[in-house]
């Protein structure tokens, strides 16, 4: 998942909607830089955008412009690099029939230690490989084991490494790299994947980690820029999950129906995993597919896939339809938050209204329209995430 924290780290930039329209205000009480070069901002935008009125307000400065369309994006990202070399973050905006450019002074942000990165990244390799060292034991949680220190025998951890960790984190990683690698060719400072570990203590179903993160620690430049960045992760994922889950059905096994144990966790199928397991998989009468560790994987990195691209507040899905669809955004959004109350995900659905948000803050530039290649991969994510979606993905085998 990809995490655009406009207000994270001291930014505190606020745009408070009005009238239909963006006001501009910032907080700049964490600044520690000189006052604004007035001269400098005049000479740098007008050499871009003609302007007609500035207005001075405090350490931010508005100015009036005359805006050619038929550029805009290429000169006003050149301002934006050109500004950001000095200190400075520029807004576009066009409000009452104007196109303003707001710029204001970058506050200062301390770095978090890359050691940060690296012991969560440790911490979920092993918390992932002794969930697979349960899965290579035969059960689901660390409650189940008739003998605990079993779960750490050299065979069990190594088989549940290969099969399971290692495809996991290969998804969930190949999907960061594709947000940080792209966020890097847009110029935008982004820091390397946070991953979240989880204990497998969880009763009947555990994967040992909540996934992970990467955090900008820039605003988005431009529409282009927050549909690219948006899109990279899941495809990037998509494209490692769908080898790793055909791996994974071709060699999982058949189990007679007879044997099926009231209380036993079933996993549900996306429409996509079922085509996979139809082309690649002849299951027998009487008998159903009992998931190996590699086809779990593949099937929590299809069900992740579709998750982040849920059109909601911070996920990879809101970045897409915010860049596709403007402040309609978060029209989807609510949608999509009705369906997952209905559909078995209620409880992450109050987590997207009430850490999330439902609503995207717009980028740098909010003019303009994505070019016809986006627009088809925009219909490609909305496909992704109908054929990966789960409706009420875990359930129980009654009594």
């Amino acid at each position: 998942m990809f995490s655009e924290n406009l207000m994270n780290g001291g930014y505190s930039i606020h745009f408070n909607r009005m009238n239909q329209t963006w006001s501009f205000s910032v907080n700049n009480s964490h600044s520690t830089q000189k006052d604004v070069d007035i001269e400098f901002l005049k000479q740098e935008i007008g050499q871009r955008f003609p302007f007609y009125d500035m207005r001075i307000m405090g350490q931010n400065v508005a100015f009036y412009c005359t805006i050619d369309s038929s550029n805009i994006d290429s000169l006003f990202d050149d301002l934006r690099k050109s500004l950001s070399q000095r200190g400075y973050v520029s807004f576009l905006r066009h409000e009452h029939g104007e196109h303003i450019i707001y710029v204001t002074k970058k506050p200062f942000r301390k770095e978090k230690s890359i050691w940060i990165n690296v012991l969560l990244l440790i911490a979920t390799i092993i918390t992932t490989m002794i969930t697979g060292s349960l899965l290579h034991i035969g059960v689901s949680d660390l409650q189940s084991l008739d003998y605990a220190w079993s779960v750490l025998y050299p065979e069990n951890l190594f088989f549940g490494t290969i099969y399971f960790s290692l495809p996991l984190l290969s998804i969930l990683f190949i999907h960061e790299m594709g947000h940080y690698f792209t966020s890097k060719k847009h110029g935008i400072h982004t820091s390397l994947p946070f991953f979240i570990p989880i204990p497998p203590i969880l009763p009947g179903f555990n994967i040992g980690t909540f996934g992970a993160l990467i955090s900008s620690h820039d605003p988005m430049p431009n529409k282009k820029a927050l549909f690219d960045v948006g899109i990279s992760g899941p495809l990037a994922g998509f494209i490692v999950a769908i080898p790793v889950t055909i791996i994974g059905l071709i060699t999982s096994d058949f189990v007679s129906v007879d044997a099926i144990i009231p209380g036993e966790t079933i996993l549900r199928s996306s429409l996509l995993f079922d085509f996979l397991s139809s082309i690649f998989v002849t299951i027998p009468d009487g008998y159903f597919l009992s998931l190996n560790p590699i086809a779990f994987a593949g099937w929590i990195g299809l069900l992740i896939t579709s998750i982040n691209l849920l059109p909601a507040g911070q996920l990879d899905g809101g970045h897409i339809f915010r860049a596709m669809l403007g402040d309609k955004q978060k029209y989807a959004g609510w949608i999509a938050v009705f369906i997952m109350i209905f559909t078995g995900w209620i409880f992450f659905a109050f987590i997207i209204i009430l850490l999330l948000g439902m609503n995207h803050p717009p980028p740098l530039n909010d003019e303009g329209t994505l070019d016809l290649k986006r627009k088809i991969l925009f219909f490609v994510a909305v496909a992704i995430l109908i054929l990966c979606f789960i409706c009420d993905p875990i359930s129980m085998v009654p009594n």
